[in-house]
């Protein structure tokens, strides 16, 4: 339930985002938006009450000892009781004596204010009258005669009901105009959403109508820049799926290959035995060396294949070379001790960027590969030194070097030097660690007296930023 709840649409998920913030938006502005109408609305109305209000103080007589009142014929007409929009009035006596207009009209006790903004008007205020609110305007009108002179208080109300109907017209005009606007905006989004994810559902086609083992790059030309950097990166992850796949398929190709020779001669020579053709001890001898080529054999290939495995983690680090160097040169010193062999090592303090133990491996690899090429009681060793913004990595031996033909090809998997026995991986390994870190390896034979007298592999990083 949760999780299909948590399932949307883009059109969905956009319309959401804009409707509902625009609808909690609307309700705000509507509320002071009523305000806003209701105020000037009060403020056009009162004008018009003041102006009434004066009209019926104007209206004010004292005449025979008493005050009389004339309202004009235009303003009787608003007094018909079933007009929504009546005035109600009442003139007082200063004393708050009946004068003229409703009887039951509550009689304002308040005081004349010292600053207004309507001369001789108290205030505007409102009040319950006949169970119906009204707004009421009061006016102290002086009244002069001959005989005396007085002052009568007018008071002339209006309905609120028709100010709140006439804001509520104005706020129905302005949410139907927002209404349509929304509206609009919504359709307007729907068709944009709509429009844009056209190149959305033309790549799901096209990977729906692909096979499982097409990898090739998706030719599609998405005119929005988001679709077309989705794009871009599955492009790249078909591209990485495909070489993780060419490298499984390759170490399968080579495995079932390399393998099938050591393990045929396995059997031939425990054939051979069983026989009787040649001494049992003898047998078992070639048998223990045949399986010491496969182990090997094997341990190789899977060091392949989790170099790739390594390589596509991308584990990045600070890496002494120096101490990796050490470390190898202790892990392998039974091998140098057992062949007598001179070795040295020459190191300087640095780092690069990169996997640790691919480093290491490399380190190993190589030095493994010089110790089995190298003569017993001969030298060999390794030099790290930093140069500048690089760091190289030098593992020498007094072996022989390798022929000039065979200097192109023994990177190559598989391919081994014509004087010592080996799987043909070591240096093929090497060249795919120093590839995976960014790196360049060279083989150089080295001279001495006239002939060749071993071989340099030379390996330069880019050396980390201090």
């Amino acid at each position: 339930m949760f999780l299909s709840w948590k399932r949307f649409s883009v059109r969905s998920y956009v319309l959401a985002w804009i409707t509902v913030p625009l609808f909690i938006i609307l309700v705000i502005d509507t509320y002071f938006l009523y305000r806003s109408a209701l105020h000037s609305v009060n403020i056009a109305y009162d004008r018009t009450l003041l102006a009434t209000t004066h009209a019926v103080g104007d209206s004010v007589r004292y005449e025979n000892g008493r005050y009389q009142l004339s309202l004009p014929l235009a303003l009787f007409e608003i007094y018909e009781t079933d007009q929504s929009g009546r005035y109600f009035y009442r003139v007082s006596s200063a004393g708050g004596e009946l004068v003229s207009g409703d009887e039951d009209f509550p009689v304002y006790d308040g005081a004349l204010p010292k600053n207004t903004a309507y001369p001789a008007v108290v205030q505007f205020y409102e009040d319950t009258f006949r169970d119906e609110a009204v707004r009421v305007a009061v006016l102290f009108q002086p009244v002069f005669s001959n005989d005396e002179s007085g002052t009568v208080v007018i008071q002339v109300a209006e309905p609120m009901k028709i100010r709140q109907e006439a804001a509520r017209d104005i706020l129905r005009n302005t949410l139907f105009r927002q209404g349509i606007l929304i509206i609009a905006a919504c359709l307007a989004v729907y068709i944009a959403v709509s429009k844009a994810l056209k190149p959305l559902d033309q790549l799901r086609a096209e990977l729906d109508c692909r096979s499982a083992d097409d990898l090739s790059q998706l030719q599609l030309q998405p005119h929005l820049v988001e679709l077309d950097t989705v794009t871009q990166a599955l492009n790249k992850l078909m591209a990485r799926l495909s070489l993780l796949i060419n490298h499984q398929k390759r170490f399968i190709a080579n495995a079932s290959h390399q393998l099938r020779t050591p393990l045929a001669v396995l059997k031939t020579q425990l054939q051979s035995g069983l026989r009787g053709d040649a001494p049992s001890d003898m047998v078992l001898r070639e048998m223990a060396s045949t399986v010491e080529r496969t182990i090997t054999l094997a341990n190789q290939m899977l060091l392949m294949a989790k170099i790739e495995q390594r390589r596509s983690q991308g584990l990045l680090e600070r890496c002494h070379v120096d101490k990796l160097a050490r470390e190898a040169a202790i892990e392998l010193s039974p091998l140098i001790a057992d062949k007598n062999l001179d070795f040295e090592i020459e190191t300087t303090d640095g780092q690069i960027q990169g996997d640790a133990w691919l480093v290491g491996e490399l380190i190993r690899n190589l030095l493994n590969n010089a110790i089995r090429h190298t003569p017993p009681g001969q030298r060999l060793g390794i030099r790290v030194r930093r140069e500048q913004d690089r760091m190289t990595l030098l593992v020498w031996d007094t072996g022989g070097g390798l022929p000039a033909e065979q200097l192109g090809q023994i990177f190559e998997p598989f391919s081994t030097s014509f004087s010592t026995p080996g799987s043909g991986l070591g240096l093929a390994i090497s060249r795919e660690i120093v590839t995976s870190l960014n790196g360049k390896i060279a083989l150089n034979n080295t001279i001495r007296e006239g002939k060749t007298g071993g071989l340099d592999v030379l390996v330069t990083f880019s050396a980390a930023v201090e």
